[in-house]
């Protein structure tokens, strides 16, 4: 479903601060998949994903989603078919306008959009349906500004917003990262029922070895731009926490 062919990038190109990060580099993830990337800072974990998104532009090689060449195409003509979780709430969702008014934001993706009562009032129970399910209040909570909720509960909503419309992948750019423990878990496990529920196409980036191997069907390890390690399936369940670090 998305392939990268002989990729290439390089940074600072022929200055004193040349950094080649990737050379020749491939990967393939199918349908359905739910990819866990770690690696250490630098690896290229962040890289490899702003290259899927088309915010990091390549040297050299392919990228292909479902047979058709996307290289040259645009950041947000991708983003019509690619939802995105931050490890900042606030880039996710407009922390200044109410969780109402980014419910209908988010529905509106790719279309006009219109903040007009009749508007808001045709989808408010959907809305509403939709909160309820994340199990944290933001049903009762439409008038509120994003900016006064919780962070477990922005990140809850980011990730419902990002899978309102339909698409072809899941981002989700160490989404977890700057939560406490259990509002982490939490947020892992409604990210769990998301993507089963709507069996979207996952790359998940984390430094949580833990995640990375309790959720999803494959784990990626990058090593300065080149893949270490890649475990699916019953491969990847013989995996502990223990023999990922070994390669570290």
């Amino acid at each position: 479903m998305l392939e990268l062919k002989n990729i290439y990038k390089t940074f600072n190109e022929g200055t004193v601060n040349e950094s080649k990060l990737f050379s020749d580099f491939n990967l393939k993830v199918e349908k359905n998949d739910f990819v866990s990337i770690v690696g250490n800072n630098g690896s290229g974990k962040t890289s490899l994903i702003n290259i899927i998104c088309g915010s990091l532009d390549i040297d050299k090689g392919q990228i292909i989603v479902k047979g058709e060449d996307i290289t040259k195409k645009k950041d947000f003509l991708r983003y019509q078919n690619i939802g995105r979780v931050y490890q900042d709430p606030s880039m996710g969702t407009c922390t200044e306008m109410t969780v109402l008014e980014n419910m209908a934001l988010a529905d509106n993706k790719g279309k006009s959009y219109n903040l007009g009562r009749g508007t808001r009032k045709n989808r408010i129970s959907y809305y509403k349906e939709s909160l309820s399910k994340l199990n944290l209040g933001l049903e009762n909570k439409l008038n509120i500004k994003v900016g006064e909720l919780s962070g477990g509960q922005r990140q809850g909503m980011a990730l419902l917003m990002a899978t309102m419309t339909p698409i072809e992948f899941l981002i989700l750019d160490e989404h977890t990262a700057a939560l406490d423990p259990k509002t982490a878990d939490i947020v892992m496990e409604l990210t769990c029922k998301v993507v089963r529920e709507k069996n979207i196409t996952t790359i998940m980036v984390t430094h949580n070895i833990k995640y990375a191997l309790e959720y999803g069907n494959r784990i990626i390890m990058l090593n300065q731009g080149r893949i270490a390690l890649d475990r699916t399936n019953e491969e990847k369940e013989d995996l502990t926490v223990d023999k990922v670090f070994s390669i570290y």
